[in-house]
């Protein structure tokens, strides 16, 4: 009768060994990673003609270039959106940060690279119904492609409900920038604040979705004599953009005016997604830039007139 019974028990552990091994392949198989950037092919030629080339093949690949600049020494940046991504945008109206997609072109020791926005992780991310695969595929067809790059990757599922450590923000737990009387006062309010602030926060490119009191807007951040060294690009992407695959396609920062109101994805959110696999403390941490998300709102406010006791 023991044995019996010892016999039976290890089959039905077998059994169940078994059968979470099965589920637990079966979970890896389908739990495909995604990474936050595309590395492109190397255009020929120097720093300058990557710069020109990779515009060019984004104008023939019928991208719109809504956003031109230059963040930092030896980094080029283009915001481009497309009428697939705004057909898409206005079907999905929490969807609006995604309206934009980034391509970066960096000096990296006299190497050129070409890089962009993962759409798909970008789509998840953002919580987008539509995958973006086939903006990803437009954007390989123009750029070329080498490898997804800038973390060990993340899941669809974790995307979705993506937050860097318990109790950091969330994609749905924006800041609020700003509220105004109207659409039309909030619009009026950025765009003088845009000339008007001394943070030195500027207007890298304006995109309306058509049909909607929506509009999402780029913001470069370049601090006057590092007034704030938080509310510079170039000092906060010097300490997190450390690995040799660079992250330029990270930048500008988003903007909502959604009717009457101003809004920005929180930085510990905005940051983190873009940098996933950063350390918390250590040399190149989050630690490092605490206080890039509170600089970086402070900025914004003073671009969108919204209320803040240092400005």
């Amino acid at each position: 009768m023991e044995f019996s019974f010892r016999k039976s028990t290890f089959k039905i552990l077998a059994f169940v060994s078994v059968f979470l091994v099965s589920i637990s392949s079966s979970y890896a198989a389908d739990a495909k990673l995604y990474k936050p950037f595309v590395m492109a092919k190397t255009p020929a030629g120097d720093f300058k003609a990557a710069v020109a080339s990779t515009k060019a093949a984004l104008l023939k690949a019928k991208f719109k270039v809504v956003g031109d600049h230059s963040p930092y020494k030896n980094t080029h940046v283009f915001s481009v959106t497309n009428n697939t991504i705004i057909n898409i945008v206005k079907k999905e109206q929490s969807g609006v940060y995604g309206a934009i997609q980034r391509v970066s072109v960096s000096n990296v020791k006299g190497k050129v690279q070409v890089a962009f926005t993962n759409p798909q992780y970008m789509a998840y991310a953002y919580r987008f119904k539509n995958d973006f695969k086939s903006v990803r595929s437009a954007l390989i067809a123009a750029l070329g492609y080498q490898k997804d790059f800038g973390a060990e990757g993340l899941t669809e599922k974790k995307l979705r409900d993506y937050n860097y450590a318990w109790g950091m923000e969330e994609f749905d737990e924006p800041d609020e920038i700003a509220e105004h009387n109207s659409y039309k006062a909030a619009i009026a309010a950025v765009e003088q604040g845009f000339k008007t602030n001394k943070v030195g926060a500027y207007k890298v490119y304006r995109v309306d979705i058509p049909g909607k009191n929506v509009t999402i807007y780029g913001v470069g951040l370049k601090s006057p004599k590092l007034f704030n060294k938080f509310q510079d690009d170039g000092y906060v992407m010097g300490i997190i953009d450390f690995t040799n695959d660079k992250h330029a396609a990270h930048l500008p920062y988003e903007m909502v005016v959604n009717g009457k109101n101003v809004e920005a994805l929180n930085g510990r959110f905005r940051i983190a997604i873009g940098f996933p696999d950063l350390s918390m403390a250590g040399e190149n941490s989050f630690m490092n830039i605490m206080g890039a998300p509170g600089g970086i709102i402070k900025a914004l406010k003073a671009v969108a007139g919204g209320e803040d006791d240092d400005f």
